[in-house]
C-alpha cells in the first residue's frame, strides 16, 4: 500500500533525497559514484526510475545548478570582490530551486483535482497555464511583500551595518500603469452601473489605503545623520551663471540627451495613453489582464537592469554603462517592432518587448544618467535641473505628436502610428546617443589634457 502523502512524509522524503539516500527507507544510495543514477534502492527495492532519465532533470536543477552557480561566483571573483552581491545571488538561486522543488512536491497532492478537470474537458495546455499562472502570482505577491519589507527595514539595516544603501522605485510607474488599466476593466465589469465619470473616483478610493500606508512609511524614514550628509555632495540650486557655464561646456551633448529623452517621453506617453486603442486594433478580443502581464514583466526586467547599474562604482564606467543600456533598450524596441511588422511575432510579444526596450532606455535617464554625468565630469549642477528640462520638452512633444496625428494623419491607425514613431525613434535616438558618447568622452579627454598642461595647474 502506498504511503499517504502527509506533510511529515513529504518533508522526510525530501530530507533523505537531499542526503542522496532512498526517500522510502533512507538507507540505500541514490547514486553510484558522482552522477550515475541507480535504477532501484539496494536496500528496500524501491524503483527510482521507471524510464531511464526520468529523474535526471531534477538532479540537474536541484543539485548541479546550485553547485555550478557557486563555482561561477567564486571563479569570477564575484564573492571575493562583491561579497554581499555574491551571497545574495547564491541565496536567490537556492530560493528559486527550493521553490521549484516544493511546488513539484505539492503538485502530487492535486492529482485528484487534475483528474476531475481532465474528465470535464480541460486541456493539458490550460492546466499548465493554470499552474504557471498560480506560481507567477505567488512570486509577484512575494516581490511586493519583499519590497515593502525592504523599505521598512532598510534604514535599520543601514544603521546596524554602517552601510548606505538605497532603493530606487522609479520602475513603479511601469507596473502601476499596467495594473491600473487591468483593475479599471475588472471594476467596470463587476459594477457595470458605474459610469466612466465615476470610475476614476472609485478606483482612487480602492488605492487610498495603500496611499496612506506609503505616506506613513515616508513619515517614519529618519532624517539624514551627519555621516549621511558627509558622504553625499549637496545638491544646491543652480544659479543662472551655473546654468550658462554647463551649457557652454557640455551644451552639444546635453541637447542630444534632451532630444532623446523627449522622444522617449513622447513615445512612452503615447503608448500608455492609447494602449487600449492599440490592442483593439492588433488583437481584437484581448484579455483584460494583458496590461498587468506585459508591464509587470517589463518592470521587473528594468528594475533588475537599473539595479545592476548601482553595482558599478566607477563613475566613468557607470556613465558609459547607462548610455549603453539606453542604446540596447532602443535597439530592442526597434527590433521588436520590425519583427511584428513582418508578422514574425505575436502582438503580445511586440508590446512586451517594445515596452521593455522603451523603459530600458527611459528609466536610466530619470534615475542615473544625469547623476553619473555630474559625478563623472564634476559639474556644479543638480540632476533635477536637467530632468525638468527633459520632462517639459518631452510632454510638449507628446501633445505635438497627438495634434500631428489628429490633423495631418487622421486616417492612420493608432498601432501604425506607434510603429512609425518607433522606427523613427530607434534610428534617430541611437544615432544621437552614439554621437553624445563620443562628444562627452572627447570633452573629458580635452579637460584632462588641459589640467596636465604645466602652466594651467
Amino acid at each position: 500500500m502506498a504511503p499517504t502523502l502527509t506533510r511529515p512524509f513529504v518533508l522526510r522524503a525530501l530530507g533523505r533525497g537531499w542526503r542522496r539516500r532512498c526517500p522510502h527507507c533512507g538507507i540505500g544510495p541514490l547514486f553510484s559514484g558522482w552522477a550515475h543514477h541507480l535504477d532501484r534502492c539496494t536496500s528496500c527495492g524501491l524503483v527510482f526510475e521507471r524510464n531511464r532519465g526520468d529523474t535526471w532533470a531534477f538532479t540537474i536543477i536541484g543539485d548541479r545548478l546550485p553547485l555550478g552557480a557557486l563555482v561561477v561566483l567564486l571563479y569570477f571573483g564575484v564573492i571575493r570582490s562583491h561579497r554581499a552581491i555574491g551571497i545574495a545571488i547564491f541565496i536567490v538561486i537556492i530560493a528559486c530551486i527550493n521553490f521549484m522543488n516544493l511546488s513539484t512536491a505539492k503538485a502530487s497532492r492535486r492529482l485528484k483535482e487534475v483528474g476531475i478537470k481532465k474528465v470535464v474537458g480541460a486541456s493539458r495546455g490550460s492546466l499548465v497555464l493554470q499552474y504557471i499562472g498560480e506560481s507567477l502570482m505567488m512570486t509577484f505577491l512575494s516581490l511586493i511583500l519583499a519590497v515593502i519589507f525592504i523599505i521598512l527595514l532598510l534604514p535599520v539595516f543601514n544603521e546596524v551595518t554602517g552601510k548606505q544603501l538605497n532603493l530606487s522605485l522609479s520602475t513603479s510607474l511601469i507596473i502601476s500603469s499596467g495594473y491600473l488599466k487591468t483593475i479599471y476593466f475588472y471594476v467596470h465589469e463587476w459594477f457595470p452601473q458605474l459610469s466612466e465619470f465615476w470610475l476614476p473616483f472609485v478606483i482612487g478610493l480602492l488605492f487610498l489605503p495603500l496611499f496612506l500606508l506609503f505616506v506613513w512609511m515616508l513619515s517614519v524614514i529618519p532624517a539624514p545623520t551627519p555621516d549621511d550628509i558627509q558622504r553625499r555632495s549637496p545638491r544646491v540650486p543652480m544659479s543662472n551663471e551655473d546654468k550658462k557655464n554647463v551649457f557652454r561646456q557640455y551644451g552639444t551633448g546635453l541637447v542630444g540627451f534632451v532630444i532623446v529623452y523627449a522622444l522617449l517621453a513622447t513615445l512612452r506617453d503615447f503608448r500608455d495613453n492609447f494602449s487600449v486603442e492599440i490592442w483593439n486594433e492588433v488583437e481584437p478580443g484581448w484579455n483584460k489582464t494583458i496590461f498587468a502581464k506585459t508591464e509587470t514583466v517589463a518592470g521587473i526586467v528594468v528594475l533588475i537592469a537599473v539595479g545592476l547599474l548601482s553595482v558599478i562604482k566607477s563613475n566613468r564606467k557607470g556613465f558609459l554603462a547607462t548610455n549603453l543600456l539606453a542604446i540596447g533598450g532602443l535597439g530592442l524596441s526597434s527590433i521588436a517592432t520590425l519583427l511584428f511588422h513582418a508578422n514574425a511575432i505575436q502582438p503580445f510579444w511586440w508590446m512586451l518587448l517594445s515596452g521593455t526596450g522603451l523603459f530600458l532606455a527611459y528609466i536610466p535617464f530619470q534615475v542615473a544618467m544625469f547623476e553619473r554625468m555630474i559625478a563623472f565630469f564634476r559639474i556644479k549642477a543638480n540632476a533635477g535641473f536637467f530632468v525638468y528640462i527633459c520632462d517639459a520638452i518631452g510632454y510638449l512633444g507628446s501633445v505635438i505628436l497627438l495634434l500631428y496625428k489628429e490633423f495631418m494623419m487622421k486616417d492612420l491607425s493608432w498601432s501604425n502610428m506607434l510603429i512609425r514613431f518607433s522606427y523613427m525613434q530607434g534610428v534617430v535616438s541611437i544615432t544621437i546617443m552614439v554621437l553624445c558618447i563620443a562628444f562627452f568622452f572627447n570633452r573629458k579627454k580635452q579637460t584632462q589634457q588641459l589640467k596636465e598642461m604645466p602652466g594651467l595647474n
